[in-house]
């Protein structure tokens, strides 16, 4: 269940609660007159369960109150009630399974953003992935899978596709387009100087590296890898269940690839640089593919759902 906290002008108050009590799935109707005071208002609230809360909000900003009013919505942990319990039985489909556009939204448009602690995670998780392929370590390369922020823009990519808001993708784009390429730079530079400390070297690059080769080594399996990775983590953000991003992150090789391409680059192997790179681009183009084709079912089947119901009714 989801609880609703509208602010609503009091013009309004009789056509918003004639929405809330004809909508099927929710319960717990409260108004409160007069309570707001910025903006001035009455306030109402409500729980709605998960499946009926997408088309309800839809109908509310029909209502433009968002521009003369407020719409908070958030999670409910634990709700004790035989009414709520019906609403959820009434709302059509099953909760874990529908999509909350406008919170898809603005999660994917908030982890967007072209931030210090955005490139500050994506750097540090391709100076790992360096670490990583020079030690041929298993466990570094995956951690720097796990730091690495990518997959926010990526989500924030699709879901502008989706919605058909090509504004919304440019944000995620920026931060895509210019976050790998500092990384890397960054990246290059860390080599550079832990080759003069000693740490790294030329020979110890050039060895055999049986757990990283995959790294620079791009072929159709890269892209398979990638349009499953590209499928659950959509699911996992539109269904709430986030722990399952952690799996998304490291079956993925775009930091890895990014970093193998940079100290290529410093030790001036081009031909592999080049591979790496191809590497980087299947699984991001993977990605931004299936996840775009996922909401796009979500967005069709929910779609049938509702006219379906309509029919029926």
């Amino acid at each position: 269940m989801l609880h609703l906290r509208l602010i609503v002008p009091s013009s309004r108050t009789g056509e918003v609660t004639s929405l809330l009590d004809s909508t099927v799935g929710t319960a717990h109707l409260v108004v409160l007159p007069g309570a707001a005071r910025d903006p001035e208002g009455d306030v109402v609230m409500c729980d709605v369960a998960r499946e009926a809360a997408d088309e309800l909000i839809t109908e509310l900003r029909r209502l433009d109150l968002h521009e003369h009013g407020a719409i908070s919505v958030e999670d409910i942990d634990l709700s004790l009630s035989e009414r709520g319990t019906q609403a959820e039985v009434d709302a059509p489909g099953e909760g874990v399974d529908a999509v909350l556009w406008e919170s898809l939204t603005g999660a994917t448009h908030e982890e967007s953003r072209l931030s210090l602690t955005y490139l500050a995670f994506l750097v540090v998780a391709t100076m790992l992935a360096a670490c990583g392929v020079m030690l041929d370590s298993a466990i570094l390369i995956v951690g720097a899978m796990v730091v690495g922020p990518e997959f926010g823009p990526l989500a924030g990519v699709c879901t502008a596709l989706v919605r058909l808001r090509p504004r919304l993708a440019l944000r995620p784009l920026i931060a895509l387009v210019v976050g790998f390429p500092l990384a890397m730079l960054a990246t290059g530079a860390f080599t550079v100087f832990m080759d003069a400390v000693g740490l790294f070297s030329e020979q110890k690059y050039q060895q055999p590296h049986p757990v990283s080769e995959f790294v620079w080594n791009p072929d159709w399996m890269s892209f398979v890898v990638a349009i499953l990775a590209g499928i659950a983590g959509v699911l996992s953000l539109t269904s709430a269940k986030s722990g399952a991003l952690v799996g998304v992150a490291i079956s993925v090789t775009t930091v890895p690839a990014a970093a193998n391409a940079a100290m290529a680059l410093s030790y001036w192997f081009p031909g592999e640089a080049w591979a790496s790179a191809e590497q980087l681009g299947l699984n991001l183009s993977g990605i931004l593919v299936a996840g775009t084709l996922t909401l796009l079912g979500q967005k069709l089947f929910w779609a049938w759902k509702r006219r379906h119901l309509a029919r029926t009714a």
